[in-house]
Protein backbone atom coordinates (compact mmCIF):
# COMPACT_ATOMS: atom_id res chain seq x y z
CA UNK A 1 0.00 0.00 0.00
CA UNK A 2 1.23 3.77 -0.49
CA UNK A 3 1.56 6.15 1.81
CA UNK A 4 -0.10 8.71 -0.61
CA UNK A 5 -3.17 6.77 -0.85
CA UNK A 6 -3.37 5.72 2.94
CA UNK A 7 -2.79 9.01 4.64
CA UNK A 8 -4.95 10.63 2.39
CA UNK A 9 -7.51 8.34 2.99
CA UNK A 10 -7.01 8.44 6.85
CA UNK A 11 -7.35 12.21 6.63
CA UNK A 12 -10.97 12.04 4.75
CA UNK A 13 -11.77 9.61 7.17
CA UNK A 14 -11.25 11.57 9.88
CA UNK A 15 -12.49 14.76 8.91
CA UNK A 16 -15.82 12.46 7.98
CA UNK A 17 -16.14 11.75 11.55
CA UNK A 18 -15.92 15.34 12.25
CA UNK A 19 -12.39 15.20 14.01
CA UNK A 20 -10.43 18.45 13.55
CA UNK A 21 -9.08 18.97 10.12
CA UNK A 22 -5.76 20.51 11.26
CA UNK A 23 -5.53 17.30 14.35
CA UNK A 24 -6.60 14.85 10.91
CA UNK A 25 -3.67 16.68 8.62
CA UNK A 26 -1.53 16.18 11.67
CA UNK A 27 -2.21 12.86 12.15
CA UNK A 28 -2.37 11.67 8.82
CA UNK A 29 0.85 13.10 8.00
CA UNK A 30 2.81 11.36 11.00
CA UNK A 31 1.45 7.87 9.61
CA UNK A 32 2.86 8.86 5.88
CA UNK A 33 5.96 9.39 7.37
CA UNK A 34 6.33 5.81 9.02
CA UNK A 35 4.16 3.78 6.21
CA UNK A 36 6.72 5.75 3.26
CA UNK A 37 9.83 5.08 5.77
CA UNK A 38 10.75 7.97 7.60
CA UNK A 39 11.34 7.52 11.35
CA UNK A 40 9.71 9.24 13.81
CA UNK A 41 12.29 12.61 14.40
CA UNK A 42 12.44 12.74 10.31
CA UNK A 43 8.72 12.70 9.75
CA UNK A 44 8.26 15.35 12.80
CA UNK A 45 11.11 16.94 11.07
CA UNK A 46 9.64 17.30 7.60
CA UNK A 47 6.39 18.48 8.51
CA UNK A 48 8.20 20.89 10.78
CA UNK A 49 10.16 22.34 8.26
CA UNK A 50 6.77 22.49 5.91
CA UNK A 51 5.15 24.75 8.19
CA UNK A 52 6.55 27.66 6.97
CA UNK A 53 5.21 27.23 3.36
CA UNK A 54 1.77 27.59 5.22
CA UNK A 55 2.62 30.85 6.61
CA UNK A 56 2.34 33.55 4.16
CA UNK A 57 -1.16 31.97 2.77
CA UNK A 58 -2.13 32.04 6.43
CA UNK A 59 -1.29 35.68 6.72
CA UNK A 60 -2.68 36.80 3.94
CA UNK A 61 -5.70 35.05 4.86
CA UNK A 62 -5.61 36.69 8.25
CA UNK A 63 -5.05 40.17 6.61
CA UNK A 64 -7.68 39.76 4.12
CA UNK A 65 -10.09 39.13 7.40
CA UNK A 66 -9.22 42.40 9.14
CA UNK A 67 -9.39 43.68 5.72
CA UNK A 68 -13.07 42.30 5.14
CA UNK A 69 -14.01 43.20 8.69
CA UNK A 70 -13.12 46.72 8.27
CA UNK A 71 -14.83 46.46 4.73
CA UNK A 72 -18.33 45.14 6.51
CA UNK A 73 -17.60 48.08 9.36
CA UNK A 74 -18.10 50.41 6.65
CA UNK A 75 -21.44 49.55 5.47
CA UNK A 76 -20.81 48.58 2.07
CA UNK A 77 -21.56 45.19 1.80
CA UNK A 78 -24.75 45.56 3.90
CA UNK A 79 -26.23 47.75 0.85
CA UNK A 80 -26.26 44.38 -0.87
CA UNK A 81 -27.75 42.76 1.55
CA UNK A 82 -30.48 45.31 2.71
CA UNK A 83 -31.43 45.55 -0.99
CA UNK A 84 -32.37 41.78 -1.45
CA UNK A 85 -33.86 41.75 2.29
CA UNK A 86 -36.07 45.07 0.85
CA UNK A 87 -37.06 42.89 -2.19
CA UNK A 88 -37.92 40.19 0.12
CA UNK A 89 -40.06 41.91 2.12
CA UNK A 90 -40.73 40.89 6.00
CA UNK A 91 -42.44 37.76 4.43
CA UNK A 92 -41.48 35.60 1.35
CA UNK A 93 -44.74 35.41 -1.17
CA UNK A 94 -45.42 33.75 -4.51
CA UNK A 95 -45.05 36.90 -6.10
CA UNK A 96 -41.23 38.03 -5.08
CA UNK A 97 -39.99 34.67 -3.56
CA UNK A 98 -38.18 33.23 -6.65
CA UNK A 99 -37.07 36.96 -8.15
CA UNK A 100 -35.33 37.19 -5.09
CA UNK A 101 -34.21 33.47 -4.94
CA UNK A 102 -32.58 34.02 -8.73
CA UNK A 103 -31.33 37.73 -7.62
CA UNK A 104 -29.59 35.76 -4.56
CA UNK A 105 -28.41 32.96 -6.78
CA UNK A 106 -26.92 35.09 -8.98
CA UNK A 107 -25.61 37.96 -6.62
CA UNK A 108 -23.57 34.84 -4.82
CA UNK A 109 -22.39 33.65 -8.31
CA UNK A 110 -20.89 37.08 -9.45
CA UNK A 111 -19.14 37.82 -6.19
CA UNK A 112 -17.56 34.61 -6.27
CA UNK A 113 -16.05 34.78 -10.27
CA UNK A 114 -15.37 38.11 -9.09
CA UNK A 115 -13.38 37.59 -6.52
CA UNK A 116 -11.03 35.94 -8.25
CA UNK A 117 -10.22 38.30 -11.05
CA UNK A 118 -11.81 41.27 -11.05
CA UNK A 119 -11.41 42.09 -6.84
CA UNK A 120 -8.69 39.62 -6.56
CA UNK A 121 -9.75 39.27 -2.70
CA UNK A 122 -10.33 35.09 -3.05
CA UNK A 123 -12.44 33.72 -0.17
CA UNK A 124 -12.74 36.95 2.31
CA UNK A 125 -16.07 38.22 0.65
CA UNK A 126 -18.17 35.05 2.31
CA UNK A 127 -17.69 35.69 6.14
CA UNK A 128 -18.82 39.61 5.25
CA UNK A 129 -21.54 39.30 2.58
CA UNK A 130 -23.24 35.93 3.38
CA UNK A 131 -23.59 35.92 7.18
CA UNK A 132 -26.05 38.92 6.70
CA UNK A 133 -27.91 36.83 3.92
CA UNK A 134 -28.80 33.57 5.75
CA UNK A 135 -31.92 34.98 7.03
CA UNK A 136 -33.24 35.50 3.53
CA UNK A 137 -31.38 32.27 2.73
CA UNK A 138 -33.81 30.56 6.15
CA UNK A 139 -36.87 32.53 5.03
CA UNK A 140 -36.43 31.86 1.08
CA UNK A 141 -35.41 27.55 2.44
CA UNK A 142 -32.77 27.70 -0.07
CA UNK A 143 -30.66 24.55 0.72
CA UNK A 144 -26.86 25.93 1.95
CA UNK A 145 -25.23 22.79 0.19
CA UNK A 146 -26.57 25.00 -3.42
CA UNK A 147 -24.87 27.64 -1.85
CA UNK A 148 -21.98 26.15 -1.44
CA UNK A 149 -21.77 24.88 -4.52
CA UNK A 150 -22.08 28.38 -6.36
CA UNK A 151 -19.65 29.41 -3.59
CA UNK A 152 -16.91 26.69 -5.65
CA UNK A 153 -17.87 26.90 -8.69
CA UNK A 154 -16.57 30.58 -8.77
CA UNK A 155 -13.62 30.12 -6.61
CA UNK A 156 -12.51 27.02 -9.02
CA UNK A 157 -14.07 27.51 -12.43
CA UNK A 158 -12.63 30.83 -12.51
CA UNK A 159 -8.78 30.51 -12.05
CA UNK A 160 -8.77 27.29 -14.56
CA UNK A 161 -9.60 29.43 -17.72
CA UNK A 162 -9.46 32.98 -17.28
CA UNK A 163 -5.41 34.32 -17.09
CA UNK A 164 -5.77 37.33 -14.65
CA UNK A 165 -6.09 37.63 -11.01
CA UNK A 166 -5.70 34.25 -9.74
CA UNK A 167 -6.35 32.85 -12.85
CA UNK A 168 -3.26 34.46 -14.13
CA UNK A 169 -0.91 32.97 -11.64
CA UNK A 170 -2.74 29.36 -11.53
CA UNK A 171 -2.29 29.31 -15.38
CA UNK A 172 0.72 30.81 -16.36
CA UNK A 173 2.75 31.17 -13.35
CA UNK A 174 2.22 27.83 -11.92
CA UNK A 175 0.87 25.40 -14.75
CA UNK A 176 2.70 26.76 -17.93
CA UNK A 177 5.81 27.38 -16.46
CA UNK A 178 6.20 23.92 -14.30
CA UNK A 179 5.10 21.99 -17.74
CA UNK A 180 7.66 23.77 -19.63
CA UNK A 181 9.92 23.47 -17.27
CA UNK A 182 9.72 19.61 -17.34
CA UNK A 183 9.78 19.23 -20.98
CA UNK A 184 6.59 20.25 -22.78
CA UNK A 185 6.64 23.23 -25.24
CA UNK A 186 3.55 25.09 -24.67
CA UNK A 187 2.93 28.75 -25.12
CA UNK A 188 0.42 30.96 -23.16
CA UNK A 189 -2.90 30.76 -25.52
CA UNK A 190 -2.69 27.18 -25.31
CA UNK A 191 -3.47 26.78 -21.65
CA UNK A 192 -6.59 28.55 -21.06
CA UNK A 193 -8.06 26.69 -24.63
CA UNK A 194 -7.05 22.98 -22.86
CA UNK A 195 -8.69 23.50 -19.72
CA UNK A 196 -12.01 24.95 -21.36
CA UNK A 197 -13.10 21.30 -21.59
CA UNK A 198 -12.46 19.85 -18.25
CA UNK A 199 -14.82 23.83 -17.00
CA UNK A 200 -17.46 22.81 -18.96
CA UNK A 201 -17.91 19.56 -16.14
CA UNK A 202 -17.91 21.99 -13.46
CA UNK A 203 -20.95 23.91 -15.28
CA UNK A 204 -22.37 20.41 -15.81
CA UNK A 205 -22.10 20.26 -11.84
CA UNK A 206 -23.33 23.21 -10.86
CA UNK A 207 -26.01 23.13 -12.88
CA UNK A 208 -27.22 19.38 -11.76
CA UNK A 209 -26.56 20.54 -8.44
CA UNK A 210 -28.92 23.92 -9.04
CA UNK A 211 -32.00 21.69 -11.08
CA UNK A 212 -32.00 18.32 -9.47
CA UNK A 213 -29.65 17.83 -6.37
CA UNK A 214 -30.67 20.70 -4.36
CA UNK A 215 -33.92 22.52 -5.91
CA UNK A 216 -35.91 21.42 -3.27
CA UNK A 217 -36.57 23.48 0.26
CA UNK A 218 -34.81 22.80 3.05
CA UNK A 219 -35.41 23.72 6.30
CA UNK A 220 -33.45 25.80 8.70
CA UNK A 221 -33.92 27.21 12.84
CA UNK A 222 -34.40 31.42 12.86
CA UNK A 223 -31.09 32.03 14.91
CA UNK A 224 -31.68 35.16 16.38
CA UNK A 225 -28.50 37.56 15.50
CA UNK A 226 -27.96 41.42 15.46
CA UNK A 227 -30.17 42.62 12.48
CA UNK A 228 -27.95 43.87 9.46
CA UNK A 229 -30.77 46.79 9.08
CA UNK A 230 -30.14 47.99 12.23
CA UNK A 231 -26.17 47.52 11.98
CA UNK A 232 -26.01 49.30 8.51
CA UNK A 233 -28.20 51.85 9.23
CA UNK A 234 -25.67 53.30 12.36
CA UNK A 235 -22.66 52.83 9.64
CA UNK A 236 -23.48 53.76 6.10
CA UNK A 237 -23.67 56.97 4.68
CA UNK A 238 -21.57 59.01 1.71
CA UNK A 239 -18.37 58.98 3.21
CA UNK A 240 -18.29 55.54 4.30
CA UNK A 241 -19.14 53.77 1.00
CA UNK A 242 -16.37 56.75 -0.88
CA UNK A 243 -13.72 55.23 1.31
CA UNK A 244 -14.56 51.58 0.67
CA UNK A 245 -14.09 52.45 -3.03
CA UNK A 246 -10.82 54.28 -2.45
CA UNK A 247 -9.88 51.15 -0.18
CA UNK A 248 -10.56 48.33 -2.60
CA UNK A 249 -9.02 50.11 -5.40
CA UNK A 250 -6.05 50.38 -3.85
CA UNK A 251 -6.56 47.13 -2.54
CA UNK A 252 -6.29 45.73 -5.96
CA UNK A 253 -3.62 48.33 -7.34
CA UNK A 254 -1.13 47.22 -4.23
CA UNK A 255 -1.84 43.74 -4.56
CA UNK A 256 -1.34 43.49 -8.72
CA UNK A 257 1.84 45.49 -8.17
CA UNK A 258 3.37 44.09 -5.15
CA UNK A 259 2.00 40.51 -5.85
CA UNK A 260 1.45 40.25 -2.75
CA UNK A 261 -2.18 39.69 -1.06
CA UNK A 262 -0.56 40.51 2.42
CA UNK A 263 0.25 44.19 1.36
CA UNK A 264 -2.60 44.46 -0.64
CA UNK A 265 -5.00 43.61 2.44
CA UNK A 266 -3.15 46.04 4.63
CA UNK A 267 -3.18 48.94 2.23
CA UNK A 268 -7.17 48.46 2.41
CA UNK A 269 -6.98 48.06 6.48
CA UNK A 270 -4.80 50.86 7.05
CA UNK A 271 -6.80 53.23 4.38
CA UNK A 272 -10.01 52.09 6.86
CA UNK A 273 -8.58 52.47 9.98
CA UNK A 274 -6.92 56.05 9.36
CA UNK A 275 -9.64 57.78 7.30
CA UNK A 276 -11.84 57.98 10.29
CA UNK A 277 -14.41 55.24 9.62
CA UNK A 278 -13.02 53.02 12.20
CA UNK A 279 -12.76 54.59 15.41
CA UNK A 280 -9.62 54.11 17.49
CA UNK A 281 -11.68 52.23 20.36
CA UNK A 282 -12.63 49.81 17.98
CA UNK A 283 -9.84 49.65 15.46
CA UNK A 284 -7.65 46.94 17.28
CA UNK A 285 -10.88 45.04 18.10
CA UNK A 286 -11.73 45.04 14.28
CA UNK A 287 -8.49 43.80 13.49
CA UNK A 288 -8.70 40.88 16.02
CA UNK A 289 -12.21 40.12 14.82
CA UNK A 290 -11.32 39.88 11.29
CA UNK A 291 -8.23 37.79 11.96
CA UNK A 292 -10.22 35.47 14.22
CA UNK A 293 -12.56 35.06 11.37
CA UNK A 294 -10.05 33.68 9.39
CA UNK A 295 -7.90 32.11 11.64
CA UNK A 296 -9.00 28.45 11.07
CA UNK A 297 -8.35 28.70 7.81
CA UNK A 298 -4.77 29.77 8.20
CA UNK A 299 -4.12 26.77 10.78
CA UNK A 300 -5.47 24.48 8.16
CA UNK A 301 -3.67 25.49 5.07
CA UNK A 302 -0.22 25.81 7.59
CA UNK A 303 -1.36 21.72 8.46
CA UNK A 304 -1.76 21.15 5.46
CA UNK A 305 1.90 22.73 3.77
CA UNK A 306 3.25 19.82 6.49
CA UNK A 307 1.53 17.22 5.65
CA UNK A 308 2.32 18.00 1.79
CA UNK A 309 6.09 18.23 3.04
CA UNK A 310 5.89 14.62 4.91
CA UNK A 311 4.46 13.06 1.46
CA UNK A 312 6.95 14.68 -0.71
CA UNK A 313 9.98 13.71 1.76
CA UNK A 314 8.71 9.91 1.67
CA UNK A 315 8.80 10.14 -2.31
CA UNK A 316 5.75 7.83 -2.58
CA UNK A 317 4.41 10.06 -4.97
CA UNK A 318 7.00 9.36 -7.37
CA UNK A 319 6.45 5.45 -6.99
CA UNK A 320 2.66 5.98 -6.98
CA UNK A 321 2.55 7.41 -10.74
CA UNK A 322 5.51 5.48 -11.65
CA UNK A 323 4.00 2.26 -10.70
CA UNK A 324 0.79 3.28 -12.79
CA UNK A 325 3.56 2.04 -16.01
CA UNK A 326 3.95 -1.39 -15.40
CA UNK A 327 -0.06 -1.85 -14.45
CA UNK A 328 -1.73 0.25 -17.53
CA UNK A 329 0.91 -0.73 -20.44
CA UNK A 330 -0.23 0.69 -23.50
CA UNK A 331 -3.49 1.38 -23.03
CA UNK A 332 -4.13 4.91 -23.67
CA UNK A 333 -7.27 5.82 -22.22
CA UNK A 334 -6.43 3.90 -18.51
CA UNK A 335 -3.41 5.86 -18.28
CA UNK A 336 -5.54 9.28 -18.42
CA UNK A 337 -7.65 8.02 -15.78
CA UNK A 338 -5.81 6.59 -13.25
CA UNK A 339 -3.27 10.07 -14.20
CA UNK A 340 -6.48 11.99 -13.08
CA UNK A 341 -7.04 9.69 -9.87
CA UNK A 342 -4.19 9.61 -8.85
CA UNK A 343 -4.07 13.75 -9.20
CA UNK A 344 -7.19 13.86 -6.90
CA UNK A 345 -5.67 11.84 -4.37
CA UNK A 346 -2.75 13.99 -3.79
CA UNK A 347 -4.99 17.23 -4.26
CA UNK A 348 -7.38 16.09 -1.69
CA UNK A 349 -4.53 15.60 0.96
CA UNK A 350 -2.61 18.96 0.06
CA UNK A 351 -5.89 20.85 -0.02
CA UNK A 352 -4.68 23.32 -3.00
CA UNK A 353 -4.01 22.72 -6.43
CA UNK A 354 -1.94 25.43 -6.77
CA UNK A 355 0.63 23.75 -4.54
CA UNK A 356 0.11 20.11 -6.06
CA UNK A 357 1.08 21.25 -9.74
CA UNK A 358 4.90 21.46 -8.82
CA UNK A 359 4.63 17.94 -7.62
CA UNK A 360 2.52 15.80 -10.15
CA UNK A 361 4.21 18.01 -13.59
CA UNK A 362 7.33 16.75 -12.94
CA UNK A 363 5.95 13.09 -13.19
CA UNK A 364 3.07 13.80 -15.71
CA UNK A 365 4.43 15.38 -18.05
CA UNK A 366 7.10 12.69 -19.27
CA UNK A 367 4.31 10.32 -18.25
CA UNK A 368 2.10 11.78 -21.00
CA UNK A 369 4.21 12.12 -23.53
CA UNK A 370 5.68 8.71 -23.44
CA UNK A 371 1.83 7.47 -23.99
CA UNK A 372 1.73 10.32 -26.77
CA UNK A 373 -0.18 12.75 -25.59
CA UNK A 374 -0.25 16.33 -27.22
CA UNK A 375 0.96 19.22 -26.07
CA UNK A 376 -3.01 20.19 -25.24
CA UNK A 377 -3.96 17.09 -24.01
CA UNK A 378 -0.96 17.21 -21.10
CA UNK A 379 -1.89 20.37 -20.26
CA UNK A 380 -5.64 19.48 -19.70
CA UNK A 381 -4.44 16.17 -17.79
CA UNK A 382 -1.85 17.75 -15.36
CA UNK A 383 -4.15 21.09 -15.00
CA UNK A 384 -7.11 18.85 -14.15
CA UNK A 385 -5.34 16.16 -11.95
CA UNK A 386 -4.31 19.27 -9.44
CA UNK A 387 -7.59 20.99 -9.73
CA UNK A 388 -9.30 17.72 -9.31
CA UNK A 389 -9.30 17.91 -5.05
CA UNK A 390 -9.50 21.51 -4.77
CA UNK A 391 -13.45 21.51 -5.07
CA UNK A 392 -13.61 18.57 -2.25
CA UNK A 393 -11.06 18.80 0.00
CA UNK A 394 -11.38 18.85 3.76
CA UNK A 395 -8.13 21.57 3.38
CA UNK A 396 -9.05 23.37 0.69
CA UNK A 397 -9.81 27.00 0.88
CA UNK A 398 -12.72 26.37 -1.61
CA UNK A 399 -14.39 24.27 1.04
CA UNK A 400 -13.54 26.10 4.50
CA UNK A 401 -14.50 29.62 2.70
CA UNK A 402 -17.84 28.75 2.01
CA UNK A 403 -18.27 27.01 5.23
CA UNK A 404 -16.46 30.00 7.40
CA UNK A 405 -19.54 32.23 5.99
CA UNK A 406 -22.78 29.47 5.76
CA UNK A 407 -21.98 27.99 9.09
CA UNK A 408 -22.62 31.84 10.94
CA UNK A 409 -25.14 30.50 12.82
CA UNK A 410 -24.22 26.70 13.48
CA UNK A 411 -26.41 24.85 11.21
CA UNK A 412 -24.04 24.20 7.99
CA UNK A 413 -21.64 21.10 8.55
CA UNK A 414 -18.10 21.59 6.88
CA UNK A 415 -18.32 17.76 5.99
CA UNK A 416 -21.44 17.27 4.79
CA UNK A 417 -22.62 20.15 3.77
CA UNK A 418 -19.83 21.51 1.95
CA UNK A 419 -17.29 18.74 0.54
CA UNK A 420 -19.04 16.10 0.44
CA UNK A 421 -21.69 18.13 -1.81
CA UNK A 422 -18.61 20.19 -4.03
CA UNK A 423 -17.16 16.86 -4.30
CA UNK A 424 -19.69 14.64 -5.78
CA UNK A 425 -20.80 17.55 -8.22
CA UNK A 426 -17.35 18.87 -9.19
CA UNK A 427 -14.84 16.02 -8.95
CA UNK A 428 -16.56 13.38 -10.52
CA UNK A 429 -17.40 15.27 -13.96
CA UNK A 430 -13.79 16.83 -13.81
CA UNK A 431 -12.50 13.19 -14.25
CA UNK A 432 -15.01 12.94 -16.99
CA UNK A 433 -14.53 16.29 -18.88
CA UNK A 434 -10.80 15.66 -18.24
CA UNK A 435 -10.38 12.44 -19.93
CA UNK A 436 -12.25 13.26 -22.83
CA UNK A 437 -10.19 16.29 -23.08
CA UNK A 438 -7.07 14.21 -22.39
CA UNK A 439 -8.39 12.01 -25.03
CA UNK A 440 -9.88 14.31 -27.87
CA UNK A 441 -7.31 17.05 -27.86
Amino acid sequence: MNAVVISVCLMLALSFFRVNVVIALTISALVAGLVGGLDIQQTISAFNDGLGGGAQIALSYALLGAFAAALSHSGLTTLISNSIIKKLGKEPNSSNTQVVRWMLLVTILAMAISSQNILPIHIAFIPILIPPLLHVLTALKIDRRLIACLLTFGLVTTYMILPIGFGGIFLNDILLANLNSNGLNAVHAQVPQAMLLPALGMVCGLLFAMFISYRKPREYLFIAQQTVTEQAEQTINTKSIVISLIAIVATLIVQLQTDSMIFGALTGFVIFRFSGIIKQSVGQDLFNQGVHMMANIGFIMIAAAGFAAVVKSTGEVSSLVTSLGDFIGDNKALAAILMLLVGLLITMGIGSSFSTIPIIATIYVPLALSFGFSVAATIALVGTAAALGDAGSPASDSTLGPTAGLNADGQHDHIRDSVIPTFIHYNIPLIIFGWIAAMVL
